[in-house]
């Protein structure tokens, strides 16, 4: 079998809508539905601008290969040991600090969650170190997921962050992570470690030491600026340990430290690691159709639950494929799925959209599809309290001989802006003022009311087009956040 090797470059250009250094990925489609097996060197062209090597096995081991395999303890990038190689990568200074002997302890005294946290990281943390070290970062930053979420792919935080590298939805859209009721970029673990590794690099640019660009990364620049300027006015250094910052980004880098030292030496702990082996532990598949989760963990022979940790960017239950042309799936299961998906000659897909009327009762409608009330809200991402319809297209099971739909993109442009105030519509070529307040059954004069004066609509023009319940404002970039909530994946 062949040894497949990853090589991911993040293609960005830089807006001039936005701060000049800011990364703008932009998704594209590609479709490929087979990997060629072949001596020469292919590449898939994919919805993430990235460049996928597939490279022959090496015939013959090298000399630093060899010396890894009599001596476990050496590290390099031909280590078997995956922990041994972040090891040797391990460049930002100690800190003696009561924080970190704080966090130590913690994690000491929490076993079991350090054992979920490292058996989580065993999916990502190859692809994460690659980049790394391919930017030529410290090795300590492959670890930060295990700050920001436990590396836990469905944490989400009160301030709306989410993924593993825990972006808020305005951050993601800056570093080009698609976000719409089908699809939350964020949480691609593709996508997202582009983007926070391109937000460090940028941080770092400006701050010049890895601490503040990390302060920074959990903060945001603005509140590490004017912490700086306050310093400044007063006399006083402008390094991480001398700024007044908030007691969570006080935290945040000392974290991050008593982790490296765990990591560093675990048995000085009394901590052990998962085995986590130097080798990738995905790799894409193109994908051409629509298709079930659930059918395409079944056709990888993997479970539901494994799928998703490698794919949680798909927030319904079918993948649509205009969303991304790319699956993940553990490496010694792309032959089977590829296998099984070529004799599978049944439907792809077991649901179907369904418009309901405005003021539709949801507890009447559900045992239509065969489904209960909470499954029905659920898929369709709808709050808990409310149990009549808006009018939003709905994502419903085939019932009995009705035909699945093509799934024409509803509800695509649906998404709510960062302080969960308002749905927001992208204007599309043709569409009428009078045409989207049908369609999400307002008035035009609301959607005036929402947007002030609209003599003209433009392709492109994102509106309001519902308000719903306003939270309270955040001042902060990122809020604090619940790193190892019930719904682990783990």
């Amino acid at each position: 079998m062949l040894l497949i090797r990853l090589i991911f470059l993040v293609l960005f250009a830089v807006s001039t809508l936005s701060l000049p250094s800011f990364a703008h990925a932009e998704e594209t489609l590609a479709l490929n539905s087979t990997l060629v097996d072949t001596t020469v060197p292919t590449f898939l062209p994919s919805a993430r601008d990235i460049k996928i090597e597939l490279l022959p096995e090496t015939p013959t081991p090298t000399a630093t290969q060899e010396i890894s395999k009599s001596d476990p303890a050496q590290s390099g990038p031909a280590t078997q040991d995956l922990w041994a190689r972040i090891r040797n990568g391990f460049a930002m200074q100690g800190m003696d600090s009561k924080l970190v002997t704080k966090h130590e302890k913690w994690y000491a005294n929490h076993p079991d969650y350090v054992e979920r946290m490292s058996d989580r990281a065993r999916r990502y943390l190859y692809f994460i170190t690659e980049e790394v070290e391919r930017r030529g970062m410290p090795s300590e930053i492959a670890l930060l997921p295990m700050v920001e979420s436990a590396f836990n792919p469905g944490a989400y935080s009160i301030s709306r962050a989410s993924g593993i590298w825990q972006f808020i939805p305005s951050t993601g859209k800056k570093f080009g992570m698609q976000q719409n009721w089908w699809y939350d970029g964020r949480r691609d673990i593709i996508s997202a470690t582009n983007g926070a590794l391109d937000y460090l690099q940028k941080l770092h640019d400006q701050f010049g030491e890895w601490d503040l660009a990390l302060a920074a990364y959990n903060c945001g620049e603005g509140a590490v600026q004017r912490a700086q300027t306050h310093n400044r006015r007063r006399g006083l250094p402008t390094n991480y340990a001398s700024l007044k910052l908030l007691k969570e980004t006080r935290n945040y880098v000392p974290k991050l430290i008593a982790i490296k030292n765990i990591i560093a030496d675990p048995a000085r702990f009394a901590l052990t690691l998962s085995e986590i082996r130097n080798e990738p532990y995905f790799a894409p598949v193109a994908t051409s159709k629509h298709m079930d989760v659930k059918l395409a963990a079944q056709l990888a022979d993997i479970s539901e639950e494994e799928f998703i940790a490698l794919n949680p960017a798909h927030t319904r239950p079918v993948i649509l494929q205009e969303s991304t042309d790319l699956i993940l799936l553990p490496i010694n299961k792309i032959e089977t799925f590829q296998a099984n998906l070529d004799r599978y000659d049944k439907p792809l897909v077991s649901w179907q959209s369904y418009q309901p009327k405005k003021g539709e009762r949801l507890d009447k409608l559900a045992p239509r599809f065969g489904l209960s009330v909470e499954n029905l809200k659920s898929v369709n991402g709808l709050s808990s309290h409310g149990n009549i319809s808006t009018g939003q297209t709905l994502l419903v099971p085939i019932n009995g001989e009705e035909i699945a739909s093509e799934f024409e993109a509803f509800n695509m442009n649906l998404a709510a802006d960062d302080h969960g105030r308002s749905i927001q519509h992208r204007v599309r070529k043709g569409e009428t003022l009078s045409g989207i307040a049908r369609r999400y059954h307002v008035s035009v004069a609301r959607l005036k009311q929402w947007n002030g004066p609209m003599s003209i609509l433009r392709i492109g023009q994102v509106i309001a087009v519902a308000q719903v319940a306003a939270r309270k404002p955040s001042n902060r970039h990122r809020a604090k956040k619940s790193t190892d909530r019930s719904n682990k994946l783990a």
